[in-house]
């Protein structure tokens, strides 16, 4: 550790951070999407960028992701709870089967390398992307949220998903609960909310799988956890996000939504690119 934190290129790695933590903030708050679409192929590229090129790399991206949205989805869960946006029944329904999920996804995370890792988090950012140029308030297939054990069976996989891509699971859950014509501002609260869900046992999970792999991993890292961008992450998104709200006010989040999406197409190709390239 000592050798390491003597040889990390601090300048850098801290400026790269910052930028990406201001980034995911302003978007979150402009598009409403979860922090781990824009963080975890952010740490990837900065980590990368850095000399940090051990196949473990995209386990600590995902696994730092999920621990920041543990801070972001409570607080958003908070907001949406006292405007009373938030169903438990819900969260109870839906919920079960996605800490079910959690795990299977982190035993599954354990037992892959790195590069199938990241070749799973691109083409499941192409099929997101896709969802985000639909606006799911146009769609509904279900009168309400069917009754179990569909919804359960909904969860397992939404935590699965969630869980190898180190996002709250909002992306999914959502779609999910307006198709069952749950309207959108309770279906958005309720998914802020069922993120601990996925968030708290994600984090713990890498933590605990990531120990004894932490081989030229950056500094301060732990698990698959690095708590230096977690310390930075966590302020400087809540910083940027209500700039992200203000500016969504001036333009069409429904146009926002469609631009950002052919970005998410854009870095997934470079994913897939960077880690081939390295493999090669």
């Amino acid at each position: 550790m000592i050798e390491e934190l003597i040889s990390a290129n601090w300048v850098p790695l801290l400026v790269l951070l910052f930028a990406l933590a201001g980034l995911a903030g302003f978007l979150a708050g402009l598009l409403g999407i979860g922090g781990g679409l824009v963080l975890v192929p952010g740490l990837f590229f900065i980590f990368n960028a850095l000399g940090y090129t051990t196949d473990n790399i995209m386990h600590l991206a995902v696994g730092t992701a999920l621990a920041t949205i543990i801070f972001t989805s409570a607080s958003s869960a908070r907001a949406h709870w006292k405007r009373g946006s938030v169903r438990f029944d819900l969260i109870k329904r839906i919920g079960i089967g996605m800490v079910i999920g959690v795990g299977v996804g982190t035993y599954i995370a354990s037992n892959v390398t790195g590069l199938w890792l990241t070749v799973f988090f691109a083409v499941t950012l192409i099929i997101l992307a896709g969802l985000m140029m639909i606006n799911p308030e146009k769609f509904s297939l279900f009168k309400d949220v069917p009754k179990n054990p569909w919804p359960s069976f909904t969860g397992v996989g939404i935590g699965i998903v969630s869980t190898l891509m180190g996002i709250g699971g909002a992306a999914l859950n959502v779609p999910f609960m307006t198709l069952s014509n749950v309207p959108i501002h309770k279906a958005v609260g309720s998914a802020s909310a069922m993120g601990l869900l996925i968030a708290i046992p994600g984090a713990m999970g890498f933590f605990i799988i990531g120990q004894g792999n932490t081989t030229g991993l950056p500094p301060f890292s732990f698990g698959y956890i690095n708590f230096l961008a977690l310390a930075i992450i966590i302020p400087v998104t809540v910083f940027f996000a209500p700039l992200g709200v203000a500016t969504a006010h001036r333009f069409s989040t429904q146009v926002l939504r469609r631009v950002f999406s052919v970005f998410m197409v854009i870095i997934a190709a470079k994913m897939v690119y960077e880690v081939f390239r390295t493999a090669a």
